[in-house]
């Protein structure tokens, strides 16, 4: 003889499973019924030509035409500034032994690492040299180094 398989605590599960979905139903009636969104008309903004958020439509006269091929991305091109790449400067350290040193430049008193690869001619500290430059690893680097 079997005996039923549904056990009150079956039975009471069941009971509140269906009552929260009658609960949820409810609820969700509810919400349509007093919503005062009022569709999707009285949802949408719009963005004026200040940038500021109207629920007014835009005048399409006061549409500008922008040339998309005009927009740059990204960082703009720079403009060749600099003329003359050859730049004057006075060694303000360099150590044979290692093999580096660095430049500083008149003008700007900005130091340059230079390496004893990109020498022409031997030099020591204090001479006048003139030098190119070139970004390197860690920086820019004076090239092509010669003593004045």
């Amino acid at each position: 003889m079997a005996g039923s398989q549904e056990t009150y605590n079956k039975k009471d599960k069941e009971k509140k499973r269906l009552k929260k979905r009658l609960d949820k139903q409810k609820k969700q009636a509810d919400r349509k019924a007093n919503s005062p969104g009022g569709g999707l008309e009285n949802m949408i903004a719009y963005v004026d030509e200040n940038g500021h958020i109207t629920d007014t439509p835009p005048n399409p006269a006061n549409r500008k035409k922008i040339d998309a091929d005009s927009i740059e991305l990204g960082v703009p091109k720079r403009d060749a500034v600099e003329t003359n790449p050859i730049r004057n400067g006075r060694v303000d350290f360099f150590d044979s032994s290692r093999g580096f040193g660095f430049i500083k430049e008149n003008d700007t008193q900005e130091r340059f690492f230079v390496h004893v690869n990109n020498l022409t001619e031997e030099i020591k500290e204090g001479d006048m040299v003139t030098f190119e430059i070139e970004r390197g690893l860690k920086g820019m680097n004076a090239v092509g180094v010669k003593k004045v």
